[in-house]
């Protein structure tokens, strides 16, 4: 079964070296490893094409015509030409062993995503942070409708004819897109399988503005997921999120001792402000696409009528 190793690539000039010597070190019969540039404005493209001279199954390819992970995804595997595919991203790093774990794992189920490990990559007040840190043991699961399992796509694979029947990743999302993936899988009826031995060192943000962003980010895209899968978000419940917003950063006081507890507050903070931010900005967005779709359905209606 012939592999394809998909990488979206932005602005990854300073991480995507470590993880192309990684993966110069993989072994399997016959693979590719597909480098999909977004439109990359720092020395990125250049690097991949340093190392296309030392990996010989190493292509790049160019989406930049439309921003976005799910797009540069979706176009890696329109000229995948492997069986199967396996997403890893530019800024971490793949384990020894890793390919050879997740190409025999896909040759007995169609979906898989493999371990996250976040001590490598990471200093160690980030590591103990008690930022949002997952797949370590296993598949994340949110608790709301499907009430499925899901994993990050900075370590998963997948048979390529399924990908293809699922419609690739929802390029309208730029958060949360390996979640909608994971589902929308499952939901054609493939169960999505943890593989312990297939590791990823995954790379935190390690900036407390980028920390800030990355949460408000994922929580708005919490939202935009339930919403998408018909779980609506009641005044009650904003009105919960916008008096945590107006009442936690008192709490400071509390996670002043070190780097660590900081940048957990911080963590926090944003993923309220996020669920603040989403719960307005989508309710809006879905409210107003279900008016249009009623009047539509209305004037429809009124066609049939008339004839």
């Amino acid at each position: 079964m012939k592999i394809s190793v998909i990488i979206p690539c932005f602005n990854a000039a300073k991480t995507i070296a470590v993880q192309l010597e990684a993966l110069a070190k993989q072994t399997w019969k016959n693979w590719e490893i597909i480098v999909v540039d977004n439109g990359s404005t720092d020395d990125s493209v250049a690097i991949v094409e340093k190392y296309q001279k030392q990996i010989l199954n190493l292509q790049l390819i160019h989406a930049r015509d439309r921003p976005g992970a799910a797009h540069a995804r979706n176009a890696g595997a329109k000229v995948a030409t492997g069986e199967a595919l396996l997403f890893c991203d530019a800024d971490d790093r793949v384990e020894p062993g890793w390919l050879t774990a997740m190409g025999e794992a896909l040759l007995k189920h169609d979906f898989v995503a493999g371990r996250f490990d976040y001590t490598q990559l990471n200093e160690p007040w980030l590591v103990n942070s008690g930022i949002f840190q997952v797949q370590k043991t296993g598949l994340s699961q949110y608790e709301f409708p499907p009430y499925l399992p899901f994993a990050g796509s900075g370590n998963l694979g997948i048979k390529k004819a399924l990908h293809e029947a699922v419609g690739g990743f929802n390029e309208d999302l730029i958060y949360a897109e390996d979640t909608d993936y994971c589902f929308r899988v499952q939901l054609l009826g493939t169960q999505l399988q943890f593989i312990e031995d297939a590791v990823a060192q995954i790379r935190l943000r390690n900036t407390f503005k980028d920390i800030y962003k990355q949460g408000k980010s994922w929580a708005e895209s919490h939202i935009y997921l339930r919403l998408l899968y018909g779980i609506s978000v009641s005044r009650f419940a904003a009105f919960g999120y916008l008096v945590k917003v107006l009442l936690y950063p008192s709490k400071i006081v509390f996670y002043l001792q070190s780097r660590s507890k900081l940048a957990e507050w911080l963590w926090i903070l944003s993923w309220n402000i996020g669920l603040l931010k989403g719960s307005y900005k989508y309710s809006q967005y879905f409210g107003l696409k279900k008016r249009i779709c009623m009047k539509s359905s209305i004037e429809k209606a009124n066609i049939v009528t008339a004839n």
